[in-house]
């Protein structure tokens, strides 16, 4: 039986190798609009509404801030658990601390190192989240 499955095994090594020798790894893109630094013109008019929510600016860098406290940590890790399951679908992860009621959040896209589209979008939806 060996003998037989051999020629099969060595079939299938070589389809493995050259799919592994034939793999690119991903190039990097340029920057889609939404990747793309929120340009001086477009915060005060994108951003007004956040600051209205009680977002801020982050001193020394280019973020967005607020904190959240809610009735107790089942609420707050609920809120938690609904802003993750969308960050995972976005792929775009906000940087988070949580101590029983209080959750504190910061958006920024680390990729391109400031605020973008994807921060904007994220934040409205912690927005409604929140509500």
């Amino acid at each position: 039986m060996l003998f037989h499955t051999r020629p099969f095994l060595s079939a299938l090594c070589r389809t493995a190798v050259n799919q592994i020798r034939s793999y690119s790894s991903p190039k990097k893109m340029a920057a889609s609009p939404k990747r793309a630094k929120l340009s001086d013109e477009e915060r005060p008019s994108i951003l007004s509404t956040l600051k209205e929510s009680g977002w801020t600016l982050v001193e020394g860098r280019d973020a967005i801030y607020k904190e959240f406290i809610f009735k107790d940590f089942n609420q707050a890790f609920g809120f938690m658990t609904r802003i993750a399951i969308k960050t995972d679908k976005m792929d775009h992860h906000p940087e988070w601390f949580n101590v029983y009621n209080k959750v504190q959040i910061t958006l920024s896209t680390h990729d391109i190192g400031g605020l973008s589209h994807r921060d904007v979008t994220l934040a409205n939806f912690i927005e409604e989240v929140a509500k």
